[in-house]
């Protein structure tokens, strides 16, 4: 902020150090951030980062060129030697070039490696069965988003559908968390949400801490609704949210207040949250480094009790195959490449069949 704000005065100077701390931020080569940091000089420049790459294989592009000017070429050479080749056509022999040309520069170093110190941390998936209701909403926008994919599949359009491909598993997967966040009017249960609060009650009856993070606002909202409504205190952070530093330490020094809602987005990297010991992921991710980075918000230095983390998946919905997908896909999830964009791309016509049968 400061940087963008005061980019003319700064570039002026000459520094020793340049670091920049979750430097995925400047991933975007036309904002206003990678543009000032590029306008800095220095005789050292560091970048730091837990998910270097979010949302594409082009985020490296940014974070290297502001370390080592024109080591991936230009930003047009970039898209169409790697990123294209990567992502759309999973050429293999590119994706281990790109990595030997960055290996010099990156220097990788896991929590086991650092924090060996920490206690354990336990994952347990929940596999909540949806009501009959929630069911039915389900199978009714299934079939309609299947009927159309197909159909384009096999009459040769299927590469202009990606788009209606990701508004539709988006709308699973919501129907998946709660058919309410599609229809307003819709007044049946959840089979998700019945099984979060359940298990919720019984962690805070425990006396522990927890957080709780959705990749969607609006399930957030439903359980922001219902814990105003049983005066269950909570916090609260999302992408809106300007008092980030006094909700934090609110929620780490008061021991009254057990519950923290976050955006996973918003709330993924840069909080310290060790007073809880609990983690309740509501909806599986995309790329599991961002999930990874959200339960790092606790399990991190300073993390003094075993953490637990509840993964809570509907099943016979398209968040089990895509758990299932991502299982398969090692070679990709254990990649530098695993990221929304690629994910998409790397769908075979089988596996959509797959997703939405």
């Amino acid at each position: 902020g400061i940087t963008r704000v005061d980019a003319e005065l700064m570039a002026k100077f000459y520094f020793n150090y340049i670091i920049l701390d979750e430097s995925q931020n400047i991933k975007n080569p036309s904002s206003k951030s990678f543009k000032a940091v590029r306008m800095l000089k220095s005789r050292h420049k560091l970048v730091l980062s837990g998910t270097p790459v979010e949302n594409s294989v082009g985020d490296l592009w940014t974070q290297l060129t502001f370390l080592n000017p024109g080591l991936l070429g230009t930003q047009a050479f970039f898209n169409e030697e790697y990123v294209q080749a990567i992502e759309k056509r999973k050429d293999e022999e590119k994706a281990k070039k790109l990595q030997a040309i960055i290996k010099p520069f990156v220097l990788r170093r896991t929590k086991e490696q650092v924090a060996a110190e920490l206690p354990p941390k336990t994952e347990h998936i929940f596999y909540c069965d949806m009501s009959e209701e929630q069911a039915s909403a389900y199978e009714k926008i299934k079939s309609a988003y299947r009927n159309d994919l197909l159909t384009n599949m096999d009459n040769g359009t299927y590469a202009k559908s990606q788009v209606q491909l990701l508004q539709g598993l988006t709308a699973l997967r919501q129907l998946a968390n709660h058919p309410v966040m599609v229809d307003d009017e819709y007044e049946g249960d959840s089979g998700k949400f019945e099984n979060v609060m359940h298990t919720l009650d019984n962690v805070l009856k425990g006396g522990h801490k927890v957080l709780i993070f959705s990749q969607f606002v609006k399930h957030l909202n439903i359980f922001k609704n219902c814990f105003e409504k049983q005066n269950i205190p909570f916090a609260y952070l999302d992408g809106g949210t300007k008092n980030r530093g006094e909700i934090v330490a609110e929620f780490q020094e008061n021991k009254d207040l057990k519950v923290f809602l976050i955006s996973i987005k918003a709330g993924g990297v840069g909080l310290n949250l060790t007073q809880a010991d609990y983690v309740f992921i509501l909806d599986p991710w995309w790329n599991p480094a961002v999930e990874q980075q959200a339960i790092d918000r606790t399990h991190r230095i300073g993390q003094d009790k075993k953490v637990f983390i509840y993964k809570f998946i509907s099943k016979d919905t398209v968040e089990e195959k895509i758990l299932a997908l991502q299982r398969r896909k090692k070679s990709l999830a254990n990649s530098l490449i695993t990221t929304e964009e690629s994910f998409f791309k790397s769908l075979s016509k089988d596996d959509i069949r797959e997703l939405l049968n």
